[in-house]
């Protein structure tokens, strides 16, 4: 008997474990729900101060603002309009939050932005990257 007491235990251990293991899944939204976050995400009335601004300092500026450029940035400025600019004229600000090896892929050692923000970003882009 103690050796099925054993077999039992074992085949009990192994279900919890493959259990916890599929239970571990991504922990992006817009991975696991991708379309909720291409509903809830409107890029109609996209403007620099409104919505660009403040993606660029709640994911970029912690590295790349007027304080830290230099020291952690790599030289790169992206806290005002006319900092960005030149970023958006040769492509390497969309290529960098794209990740999609045409520039530095940016954040660094972070997780892609969700994909409401690179849409939100592009289409200001599209827009023609007003200073609005």
């Amino acid at each position: 008997m103690p050796k099925i007491n054993k077999n039992i235990s074992f085949l009990f251990f192994s279900i919890i474990i493959v259990v916890l293991f599929n239970s571990c899944y991504y922990d992006k939204a817009d991975i696991v729900y991708p379309f909720s976050a291409s509903i809830l995400c409107d890029t109609a009335q996209i403007t620099y101060a409104s919505h660009v601004a403040i993606l660029l300092q709640t994911n970029c500026n912690n590295c790349h603002g007027a304080s830290t450029a230099n020291s952690i940035g790599g030289g790169i400025n992206l806290s005002t309009y006319s900092n960005v600019q030149p970023y958006i004229s040769n492509g390497s600000l969309m290529n960098s939050i794209l990740q999609n090896g045409k520039a530095a892929p940016m954040p660094k050692n972070a997780y892609k932005l969700n994909s409401c923000s690179i849409a939100t970003i592009q289409a200001w882009i599209n827009k023609g990257a007003l200073n609005n």
